[in-house]
């Protein structure tokens, strides 16, 4: 790790010991709210995307996935899902194709994704039913995003600081051109958010969600 990285992991450090148990108390707290009123509204749709993946291709209507959280601690994170089953045994034939850069991995136009998966995936509609691990205390609604466990065995300690905080539902690089950006501008958006994060910046951070969230053309 060079010098800046370095001065970065004490700066990180510093930044997540001195914040406010106020802003951390009202953070929790409207994460339950939020995601419960979400829950509830989006119900509706929760029944109908589930009821068309069911009709599209066999399996379960729910992909639960290792992620780790804060400190590295793994939990199970729900998506609706959008692949095959056999999803992870195929990836191994895939890796070399692999079009993002670091441990992380991702191609257009991924032979694993199903019909109705291309859809809930340009709308993000998959990553919903992360409203129950947001309930549960799992995510916030504003993080990073969580990495697999096989990703954080990659990393080094400065990588590593996107795990000083819960992860979320959104955060920069969501809203500031998801796959299009690399691994390493990932890392720094997350670490800026974590130094910048503060009551408004999630409000911000949220609404500017709403607005890409349809139709995305970074989505995939």
């Amino acid at each position: 790790m060079d010098v800046n990285n370095a001065l970065k992991l004490e700066a990180v450090e510093e930044t997540v010991a001195s914040k406010g148990s106020i802003y951390l108390f009202f953070k929790r707290l409207f994460d339950i709210v939020c995601s419960l009123f979400a829950i509830i509204i989006l119900s509706p749709l929760f029944i109908v995307t589930a009821i068309l993946i069911k009709l599209d291709s066999n399996g379960p209507v729910f992909f639960i996935q290792k992620r780790c959280g804060k400190g590295a601690k793994e939990f199970n994170m729900l998506k609706f899902r959008s692949m095959v089953c056999n999803a992870e045994e195929l990836l191994d034939n895939l890796k070399e194709k692999n079009e993002q850069t670091g441990p992380a991995f991702k191609i257009k136009d991924d032979p694993r994704i199903t019909r109705v998966g291309k859809f809930i995936r340009k709308t993000s509609i998959d990553e919903l039913p992360q409203l129950f691990n947001i309930l549960k205390g799992d995510m916030s609604i504003v993080g990073p995003r969580p990495p697999l466990p096989r990703e954080v065995k990659q990393y080094g300690p400065y990588e590593k600081l996107r795990l000083a905080v819960k992860p979320g539902l959104t955060c920069y690089w969501q809203v500031m051109g998801r796959d299009s950006i690399g691994f390493d501008e990932w890392v720094k958006l997350d670490i800026k958010y974590i130094q910048d994060r503060n009551f408004w910046l999630d409000l911000k951070l949220i609404f500017k969600t709403f607005k890409v969230f349809f139709g995305d053309e970074n989505a995939a």
